[in-house]
């Protein structure tokens, strides 16, 4: 991403929509050091600190910055410029339950699903998405987790959700991740320990069987609580 800052089209319109291409990259990029921890809860920056280190100017990382204080992942902090949120175990159990309202909304066990060629179509692909994200939860890597799970549930979210449940989610999901990170992190090796069974849950709904998707989406709500309440306990 250096250097893109200075590419910007002299015509209004392409100026504007390169500038608002640039800012959700940065958001996007900025996202995944929280995820990744590389900016760590608490830690402050200012908009001149990561306009130099992406070689950009002020605007869209202010912008960025504005976008990602608006899905509670950093606070403006008067003065001095941004900091990333902090999160408690209080914040996370919250999500957790949230998501699982959302979630469950979602795959009810009392909701008909349609298995058409569209939806087995659409599925093939999620479960590819979900495949890699068992490997990576089996392998312990994190990182390729993280990626992977958001667009799971994204695409699922699409296939059987609406769009506002889809964004809603969404939000609940990065934001969870961000509270677990800190503490998942800690931890040398992570094999074993994460959920992962993100097809077992393409397979029940695409055999149609809405209460196996209910319990398995319970049962992953009950693993990330739990594994988070160990770690934070020590």
């Amino acid at each position: 991403m250096p250097g893109t800052g200075g590419s910007t089209p002299s015509r209004n319109g392409n100026s504007t929509v390169t500038r608002s291409t640039l800012r959700q990259q940065l958001a996007d990029a900025l996202r995944d050091e929280v995820l990744a921890g590389r900016l760590q809860p608490g830690q402050e920056f200012t908009v001149k600190e990561i306009a130099d280190q992406y070689g950009v100017s002020a605007t869209p990382v202010r912008e960025a910055l504005v976008d990602l204080s608006a899905q509670g992942l950093l606070d403006a902090v008067q003065h001095r410029g941004f900091q990333v949120h902090e999160y408690s175990l209080d914040d996370y159990r919250e999500m957790i339950e949230a998501r699982s309202m959302v979630i469950g909304g979602i795959f009810r066990a009392d909701k008909d699903y349609d298995t058409g060629s569209r939806t087995t179509t659409v599925l093939a692909g999620v479960r590819r998405r979900g495949e890699e994200a068992r490997r990576a939860a089996t392998a312990g890597d994190l990182t390729v987790l993280i990626g992977y799970d958001l667009r799971f549930w994204r695409e699922l979210s699409d296939l059987f959700g609406n769009p506002y449940l889809a964004d809603f989610l969404h939000r609940l999901l990065v934001q969870a991740w961000v509270c677990a990170v800190q503490h998942l992190r800690r931890l040398p090796d992570l094999r074993g320990l994460l959920w992962a069974r993100h097809t077992e849950l393409v397979d029940a709904l695409a055999r149609g069987d809405a209460k196996a998707a209910h319990e398995i989406v319970a049962g992953h709500n009950t693993h990330c609580l739990a594994l988070v309440e160990r770690l934070a306990a020590g």
